[in-house]
């Protein structure tokens, strides 16, 4: 952590800036002004593990008015892609004791709806809870599971001695169509055979009962979600992420191939795309309440790595994009084709209806003490292989308080709402 992270005062720091660029995009009409909106993280700065944080509900109370109605346009992204949208607003809503719906939550699988050129290919999907209806959910017509994959190749998932040795069927079905991509959406259980499966599809170009020759490069298109390599539930100490799934994934396939694992989109924190997607979801989220022509958003995060530095990244794209031509900022920011925030950009305005301006100058980034980060610990700084070198001051915070209840109180002093 740098020295500004490790020695954070509550105090904070802020500087001014003004920027005039505005992109249109399509949804329905609006009239009232309100200059700013929320986004919040929810791990580590509502809840630790399934223990709602104690100053979480006083911290929404000051957000909504006397009949629970939002009174500040309040989005909540996380990294998270176990549950579909609206399960986890329903479990936003119970937490804090207000009425929260999917339109409030961006999940990290969420801008996946945008990638329509991998709708109709046939796609393994990985994770947690209900990935099928998750990719459904998405637009994902052709689906396979690791579990499919075994069912179909039973000699591929050789590492449980007991499960290789109990069966009794060791044929492959040739009549399996070829996979075409592959979609991880989080952390897996049992990471062996994931990791085992997915190399091997990679490998043979999705073609499992083919032997290959020599092995393809540039491999299958690979779309990953949510980058934390740490993320804080009951426990005391930080409980390994997708993030860290992902680096095993890497470092297996280099180490096998010799060359270097090409994501084709990397999606959720810090990536530019997400924060693009959630300064969307909250114009409309705003336009819904009448609202329009927000110029700020803030971020409250516990993650210097994933929060705090793709608010920062955000923040650097907003002042850029006025500057020059989208496909210059794209080329000088993304640096990497996994991170094209443009290319997402073009994929929105092919999907949405009616009007509102997105016209957000500027993302400030608060940090909080309650999750992966503490003035009390320090961990190793971690950023994913695609956002590195990461530049001088990007993960140090515009703010830095202790709880979501005082960046709550921070944003609203500051904005002067009452």
């Amino acid at each position: 952590m740098s020295k500004f992270v490790s020695s954070c005062i509550r105090s904070g720091y802020f500087v001014e800036g003004s920027y005039n660029f505005l992109v249109t995009r399509k949804f329905s009409a609006v009239k009232n002004s309100m200059p700013f909106g929320l986004l919040f993280d929810i791990d580590g700065v509502i809840v630790r593990g399934r223990q709602v944080l104690p100053t979480a509900i006083e911290a929404f109370r000051n957000l909504v008015d006397k009949t629970g109605k939002f009174k500040v346009p309040t989005v909540f992204v996380t990294n998270a892609g176990n549950n579909l949208r609206s399960q986890k607003a329903k479990q936003l809503s119970e937490w804090l004791n207000i009425k929260i719906t999917e339109d409030q939550v961006v999940m990290g699988h969420s801008p996946l709806r945008m990638f329509s050129q991998y709708h109709n290919h046939h796609v393994l999907v990985c994770g947690q809870g209900p990935i099928l209806d998750i990719a459904e959910n998405l637009g994902f017509t052709k689906v396979s599971t690791i579990d499919s994959i075994r069912t179909a190749f039973p000699s591929l998932d050789a590492v449980d001695c007991q499960r290789r040795a109990s069966l009794t069927n060791l044929s492959w079905d040739s009549s399996f169509p070829p996979i075409e991509g592959v979609v991880l959406f989080g952390e897996p259980v049992a990471w062996e055979s994931h990791l085992q499966l997915i190399l091997d599809i990679l490998l043979s170009h999705g073609r499992l009962s083919d032997p290959v020759k020599e092995i393809p490069y540039p491999h299958l298109p690979i779309l990953a979600c949510n980058m934390d390599l740490l993320w804080m539930a009951e426990a005391w100490l930080p409980r390994f992420g997708h993030g860290a799934f992902l680096l095993c994934l890497e470092e297996l396939y280099k180490k096998t191939t010799g060359r270097e694992l090409v994501y084709t989109a990397l999606i959720g924190k810090p990536s530019e795309i997400t924060y693009y997607h959630a300064e969307t979801t909250v114009q409309r989220y705003a336009a819904s309440m009448g609202i329009s022509n927000l110029k700020r958003i803030y971020m409250v995060g516990d993650n210097a790595n994933t929060d705090i530095f793709g608010a920062n990244l955000y923040d650097r794209y907003l002042k850029n994009r006025r500057l020059r031509a989208p496909r210059a900022i794209a080329n000088q920011i993304s640096g990497s084709l996994s991170r094209d925030v443009e290319a997402f950009v073009a994929g929105i305005d092919q999907a949405v209806n009616g009007t509102v301006d997105i016209g957000v100058e500027e993302c400030l980034s608060i940090l909080v003490e309650t999750g992966v980060h503490s003035s009390d610990q320090t961990f190793a700084e971690h950023s994913p292989r695609d956002f590195l070198p990461v530049e001088e001051g990007l993960r140090e915070p515009t703010y830095c308080v202790a709880n979501v209840l005082e960046a709550v109180q921070l944003v609203l002093e500051r904005e002067s709402v009452s």
